[in-house]
């Protein structure tokens, strides 16, 4: 088997997040963006010492568990919703077998409590970073996400089904406007451009809509005839403010060199199980609202007793698990990294009345040196890279009986739970919950207890 040459083969098995296995002459080639079942036609793309990746060129025929036509008219050329031709039950059975899989390597005993699905399987996200650029070299411009498996390429997604319609009109509105002047997008290879992304944020519960329009400085406009338009669109919402950030970094992206408001406030509401939080435009907040609540409701579920006890929310965010638990504890300490997301915590803390709340911001590693209180209860919501081995150390260090962690990436979570394992901690149970219908990506959260 050498590189470049074309094989077919069925899909055998897939792992987290939707890569392939197939076996050819006694090879076993990995292959992303895969579906058990499938057979495809695919292109060896590396082999080395034994190893074989290949890249899949066609579909030759569907798997049996692909029981449905894509609804979005978008799929296909565009790089998100890749379940779509799975009924959301499969896509369900699909996760929950990719988790239990990866904590079998583990090799330990704990009770495995399903998954549980999103409320909404469509029109969930409450966030979307919508890209500038053209869907072919020298193409009109256009605003979306980016094409499957390309760098460059973007499609205009302005009918997105996994978002409320309101986005769709924002971004029609947008992309109209700023096609019919000619502006130029922020180009990643020369750096050379205006326009880089659009982000809309909207409360599930509150409907208000928070609108950011993100550029280089390289042209100075005059955007009244913009916020014009979009204060006027007939939208399902309510605009709380328009947004301009201006970034310069030649990242791909979205990053703040400065922030202007040009209509309303830089801020929206949203509500999760009887709290409510404010959110700001670069803070942390759970994408699925209402997949959230089945979230925080299992979260606070195994958290259980916390009457008269000290709780740890490590990596907290807008502090949402840590109000959650607030009400019927004796305290609840967040440390959150991004001073945004702590600022916006204290001032959701004082907005809910809890008093019991304190939110601390910097680094989990160098942070949890300076705490003076003493955890009875820890809950762990890392980043999706997991908990810094460093970091991790100081946490098992503190010697709590039981620790709550709540990942979005389970081969992270498997690599700290093997940590955690060996410092005589024991996983108890495990419950996967759904927050990103028609993807591969899920939670899991997990209770772990000292042996």
């Amino acid at each position: 088997m050498k590189k470049k040459e074309i094989y077919e083969g069925i899909i055998e098995k897939t792992t987290f997040p939707n890569k392939g296995i197939i076996n050819i002459e006694g090879n076993k080639v990995s292959i992303k963006q895969a579906i058990a079942g499938r057979k495809v036609k695919f292109a060896v793309t590396k082999a080395r010492k034994g190893k074989f990746e290949g890249r899949i060129l066609e579909t030759i025929e569907k798997a049996d568990i692909e029981n449905r036509q894509a609804p979005c008219i978008h799929f296909g050329p565009c790089g998100g919703c890749f379940y779509q031709t799975l009924s959301y039950e499969n896509q369900l059975e699909v996760k929950k077998n990719h988790v239990i899989d990866l904590l079998d390597e583990l090799k330990i005993n704990y009770k495995f409590e399903g998954i549980k699905g999103s409320p909404s399987e469509w029109h969930y996200r409450n966030k979307m970073e919508f890209s500038f650029g053209d869907e072919y070299k020298d193409g009109p411009l256009a605003l979306g996400l980016h094409k499957k498996g390309s760098f460059y390429d973007i499609v205009t997604t302005n009918n997105c089904l996994i978002v409320d319609n309101d986005y769709n009109k924002v971004l029609e509105c947008v992309l109209n406007y700023f096609s019919e002047r000619n502006i130029t997008y922020y180009t990643k290879k020369d750096h050379v451009g205006y326009l880089r992304h659009l982000v809309v944020r909207r409360g599930v519960k509150t409907k208000e809509l928070l609108i950011n329009l993100v550029t280089s400085t390289q042209l100075d406009l005059d955007l009244s005839e913009l916020i014009n338009q979009l204060v006027n669109l007939d939208l399902d919402g309510k605009i709380a403010g328009v947004l301009h950030t201006f970034n310069d970094n030649v990242a791909d992206t979205v990053q703040s060199d400065e922030t202007r408001i040009l209509y309303g406030q830089d801020y929206f509401y949203e509500e999760l199980l009887g709290l409510k939080f404010k959110i700001s435009p670069f803070s942390f907040f759970q994408t699925n609202s209402l997949g959230a609540e089945v979230l925080y409701s299992v979260v606070r579920d195994y958290v259980g007793e916390t009457k008269d006890k000290v709780i740890f929310d490590l990596y907290s965010g807008t502090g949402t698990i840590a109000q959650m638990l607030a009400p019927v504890a004796k305290k609840v300490v967040g440390v959150e990294i991004v001073e945004e997301a702590v600022e916006a915590a204290k001032e959701n803390a004082r907005l809910n009345q809890l008093e019991n709340c304190e939110f601390l911001a910097g680094d989990v590693l160098k942070v949890i040196d300076e705490l003076v209180d003493k955890p009875e209860i820890i809950v762990l919501d890392p980043p999706r890279e997991g908990i810094h081995p460093k970091a991790l150390k100081k946490i098992i260090d503190f010697g709590v009986e039981q620790i709550v962690y709540v990942s979005c990436k389970p081969t992270s979570l498997v690599k700290d739970l093997e940590e955690l394992i060996k410092s005589g901690y024991e996983v108890k149970k495990v419950v996967c919950v759904d927050m990103f219908p028609q993807t591969p990506h899920v939670e899991t959260v997990v209770l772990i207890e000292k042996k």
